[in-house]
């Protein structure tokens, strides 16, 4: 039934005040929020945190590429070069601020959180999500300054993926086991927690 999931607030979340705003958005689906810290991450955190191969790199290198084509712009890389681009501008993005890290915990959270952020571009994100509501940007905005997308929220996507961010980002002591009132109403069978 318990499942953790990692999220970053990233530098635009934090320059535009919306910390405690979206913390609100994750607590209220009932999550238990287990760590939390700020932090000014460096270059290798982040290479670490992104953890991208060969394979990745082309293959967003060569989207990359086709839109120049289209776009009638000169090609001056390697498609793998495109696809690093894209690593060090996020690099470049989450070091411009410090960065609010936090580890959530309940039934499938990772999805939860998952739907609530939204998808990566903003502007295709659902309204009700956080990037569908309190941001703007889109993929055609950042290829045009060419810069990464700013969507206010990273979430890790899968299971997994979550324990390796969370081991990557927080000692295992960082990670708070408690009993939260809450899960009385959530996960009690009988609801024997609050019978009166």
């Amino acid at each position: 039934m318990t499942e953790r999931t990692f999220v970053i607030l990233k530098p635009d979340t934090i320059q535009r005040s919306l910390i405690g705003e979206i913390i609100r958005r994750v607590e209220r689906t009932g999550l238990k929020l287990i760590g939390l810290k700020m932090v000014r991450a460096t270059e290798e955190q982040l290479i670490a945190h992104y953890n991208k191969d060969d394979t990745w790199l082309v293959a967003k290198g060569t989207q990359r590429v086709e839109k120049l084509k289209v776009a009638g712009k000169s090609i001056d890389k390697d498609p793998i070069e495109y696809g690093r681009d894209i690593i060090r501008g996020n690099v470049s993005f989450m070091t411009a601020s410090p960065l609010i890290l936090m580890a959530w915990e309940g039934n499938a959270a990772v999805g939860i959180v998952k739907k609530l952020v939204g998808v990566t571009e903003p502007l295709t994100s659902d309204v009700g999500t956080i990037r569908g509501d309190l941001t703007l940007d889109s993929y055609q905005l950042s290829d045009t300054e060419q810069r990464v997308i700013r969507n206010l929220v990273h979430c890790s996507d899968v299971p997994a993926e979550a324990e390796r961010e969370l081991a990557l980002w927080f000692k295992p002591e960082e990670l708070f086991t408690y009993r939260h009132i809450s899960e009385e109403i959530l996960y009690d069978v009988n609801l024997d927690g609050i019978r009166e």
